[in-house]
């Protein structure tokens, strides 16, 4: 067989993300995983971890310390937050492109994320050199970037839902509200009270009402489009189910518009972006479900001047694996959509 011409490494492989990873870019065809991580799991083959690559992908865990930086082309930073600062700081100057999916470098400075995250910033260097990783709004300089910072999921869906109004200047800097909804992978792969099965089954909450810390990160890039500050409501809910998110954003809108002009905008836009679909009809999570896709359906209300948008993805794809991949792909010069064409799965 014929090797494969990029080499990868998943740092943390306990995870969904991880796990996520792993499956797109074992049938990727121009990278291969050379190394996989684990603190807890060394030894283990990653198959004893997710059985689903039995056979497939049987790698033995091996610990970050013992990852041969100098023969690879790309790390995978699938850690939580304030952990990958110090692996970005360990490796940050070797000539491996790092790929971090914490939130650890997604905001613009780290007075800014020690604010929100409560957690004291060890690497204040990465955030000159890191760049925001949502391709439909920063792509050329993705390509040319060393360090992304992979968005979250839920500022995944609400920014795409909202960008192109913002882009426009015809909305409220301060007149947006986020209604989003996410499956219980969002709060990741170890368990508590809030995530135990009896509490999340037939059962609907919101939470974070007022602070949840992806409002900033939702913020500063709206702010970016529309050249001035943002500030919007942003509530999450968790929904009994295992995977998707669906946000819902409420905004009024400045000047003439219709449901024509909303579309066109929308259209325009996302010209040759190709994961995000426009939709004709309110779209479901299951309509994207395993799938790097962002169904976007724009709604103009004429009734009480606002546009309604509503966005799915599935929060371990789009909203965290593959678009670390489809950020990889940018990074490398490979056709942007390399290893991202699944297909959703439904039912």
């Amino acid at each position: 067989m014929k090797s494969k011409q990029y080499k990868t490494s998943i740092i943390g492989a306990s995870g969904y993300t991880g796990s996520e990873l792993a499956r797109i870019l074992v049938n990727h065809s121009e990278t291969e995983i050379v190394s996989i991580t684990s603190e807890s799991h060394q030894g283990k083959k990653f198959s004893d971890l997710h059985a689903q690559f039995s056979g497939i992908l049987d790698l033995t865990l091996i610990s970050a310390d013992e990852v041969d930086v100098a023969g690879l082309d790309v790390i995978f930073l699938a850690l939580p937050h304030g952990v990958s600062m110090e692996f970005v700081k360990r490796w940050q100057d070797s000539g491996v492109k790092i790929i971090d999916l914490s939130g650890d470098f997604r905001l613009s400075t780290p007075e800014v994320y020690e604010d929100w995250y409560k957690k004291s910033h060890t690497y204040p260097r990465g955030f000159e050199q890191a760049v925001y990783g949502l391709p439909e709004l920063h792509e050329k300089r993705i390509k040319s970037a060393t360090l992304v910072a992979n968005p979250g999921c839920y500022p995944t869906a609400s920014i795409l839902s909202l960008a192109p109004l913002f882009q426009s200047g015809k909305v409220d800097a301060k007149g947006a509200i986020i209604d989003a909804k996410s499956g219980i992978t969002g709060a990741g792969v170890k368990a508590s009270n809030t995530t135990h099965f009896s509490n999340v089954n037939d059962n609907f909450k919101a939470y974070g009402i007022g602070n949840h810390r992806h409002t900033v990160e939702i913020q500063e890039q709206l702010s970016f489009l529309l050249k001035k500050s943002v500030y919007l409501q942003f509530t999450p809910h968790l929904l009994p189910v295992d995977r998707g998110i669906l946000a819902t954003a409420y905004i009024s809108v400045e000047g003439a518009m219709n449901q024509e002009k909303l579309d066109k905008m929308y259209q325009d836009f996302y010209n040759k972006k190709p994961f995000v679909r426009l939709r004709n009809q309110a779209p479901s999570i299951k309509e994207v479900r395993g799938s790097n896709y962002a169904d976007i359906y724009p709604f103009w209300d004429d009734r009480t001047k606002r546009a309604i948008v509503v966005t799915v993805i599935d929060n371990l794809v789009k909203g965290a694996a593959g678009q670390a991949v489809h950020n990889m792909n940018l990074m490398l010069g490979l056709e942007e959509s390399t290893g991202l064409n699944q297909v959703p799965m439904q039912p």
